[in-house]
Formats: C-alpha cells, structure tokens, sequence
C-alpha cells in the first residue's frame, strides 16, 4: 500500500478525534532516518529530548539543551515533508517562567523550523500552553509518566495506580486540552487511565506504555529498530534488528579489511 502523501497539520490531528483512523508518532533526530519515516508514511515525526539516552548516551533526559533540539530539529526538518514535526522542550527551558516558555518555543519554530512543540506538566504549565496557542504556537502536552521528573518520581515508573495519581493525571489532561493543546502523550500508566483521559478530553492522545485505547502511539525509532539489543521496555515492540545487523556489518568489514578483501577491482579505480 502507498504511503498517503497529504500534509499531516495540526487541523489533520484534530480532525481524527473520535475516528477510527489512528495516528502513528515516531521520533527522529537526524535527517536520514527522519526522511525514512516521512516516506514510510509515519504521520508525526517527534525530536524528542530522549535523543540524551538514545543520541548522547546520558542516564536521562536532563541534560539536553535547547540548543541540542534546536539543532536536532533543524536537522530533521530536512528530511520531513508530509508528517508533521513536533519539537520537544527540554528541562528548564520553560520551568521558570511563562516569558521563558514562550522564548524557547519560538526559537524551535524560527530556528528548529518545527511546526508544534511539547512539553511535560499538566495543570502547573496550562497558563503557558495557553500564552503558546494565543502566540500561534501549537502546542502538544505530556502526562504521566513524564521523564524530566524522575528524579522525583523515583526512577521511570508507572503512573496512576493509586486513586491520588490517577485524579492528578486526569486532572492534568483535562487542564492541557482546556489551554488550548491539540494533542496529549500519555506515557506508562495503567490501560484504563489512558482510555479514561481519551474519552474525557477532545485533544488527540498518544500513548506509550499506556494500552491500545489511544488515538494514536508514540516509539522511540532506536527501540522500534532494535538498535540496542539489550534495551527493550515491556511496552515496546520490535519491528527489526538493526543494532544486531549493524554490529554483524561492522564485523564482516574488519575482517575484510584485515585480510585485503576491500576493496576490490569493482571498488578501485583504473
């Protein structure tokens, strides 16, 4: 089947809620794959701050920088034509004040070239989501299990099993989509939770880690891909195994290289 060719924009986002027509997300960071994904008909593109473990090999998510999305952004803007490009906001480029947030977010659309931004929190930043919508900046929220507050969460767990947690989070959703955000991550809380903030809330949700009842999902491209064997959350699916296949490619070129089999007559020059 062809992959679809019309421009996936927020209206498009929008439009889907309450369809059957679910939204597939997947993150990038470098033009190559962004352009793989785009082409495979993958509807949104995320440059998101997991690109600190993923890309730079970090613990977290803490350490990115605006900058580093900034540059990351850009750089997939390139490879993006039909899906839309949503930007993450790091750690605290937007925690200190709503003048802040909207700093940031302007310098991801005016330099990153996103079309849309991110950012985690619920009722503590709607006031900014709501300034981000009123300034023409479409914004997309993340709750539950957020990753810029493991620290205070303890580690990257669950979310939302306890009555307390699960008020909070709806609580949140519900305050996201009343400022004004077109979608919503729900990150790794029990199935019922996300099908519940689903049904209440008439912003797009996308979840990962939080059961089929979404309007959409989210991955991060290197476990989809399998680029690191040993890493593979209960709530992920495999799609392939390139961190296997690379690691075989490398090796079966060294020993090439060692025993002067490359390069050959077909890739030398007369």
């Amino acid at each position: 089947m062809a992959a679809p060719t019309d421009k996936v924009t927020t209206a498009t986002l929008r439009a889907r809620k309450g369809g059957a027509e679910r939204t597939a997300v997947l993150t990038a960071y470098d033009v190559v794959f962004a352009r793989l994904a785009d082409q495979a008909g993958i509807d949104v593109v995320l440059v998101g701050d997991s690109l600190g473990m993923v890309v730079q090999g970090e613990r977290n998510t803490l350490a990115v920088t605006l900058d580093d999305i900034v540059y990351h952004t850009r750089i997939v803007s390139r490879g993006v034509r039909r899906a839309h490009l949503v930007a993450d906001m790091p750690f605290m480029s937007y925690q200190a004040s709503v003048e802040e947030g909207l700093r940031s977010a302007g310098r991801l659309l005016k330099e990153g070239r996103a079309e849309a931004v991110k950012l985690e929190g619920g009722v503590e930043v709607a006031e900014l989501v709501r300034r981000l919508c009123a300034a023409g900046i479409p914004v997309m929220g993340h709750v539950g299990m957020t990753p810029q507050s493991v620290h205070q969460f303890g580690g990257f767990k669950i979310q939302g099993r306890s009555d307390e947690q699960h008020a909070k989070i709806l609580a949140d959703a519900r305050a996201l989509a009343e400022a004004g955000a077109y979608a919503i991550v729900v990150e790794t809380v029990p199935q019922a939770l996300a099908a519940e903030i689903t049904r209440a809330v008439p912003a797009l949700t996308i979840g990962i880690g939080a059961g089929p009842d979404c309007d959409g999902q989210v991955m991060v491209m290197h476990d989809l891909l399998g680029l690191e064997p040993a890493w593979k959350p209960r709530f992920v699916r495999r799609y392939a195994e390139m961190g296997k296949a690379a690691g075989e490619a490398f090796a079966a070129y060294a020993a090439d290289v060692r025993a002067g089999r490359f390069p050959g007559a077909s890739e030398s020059f007369d």
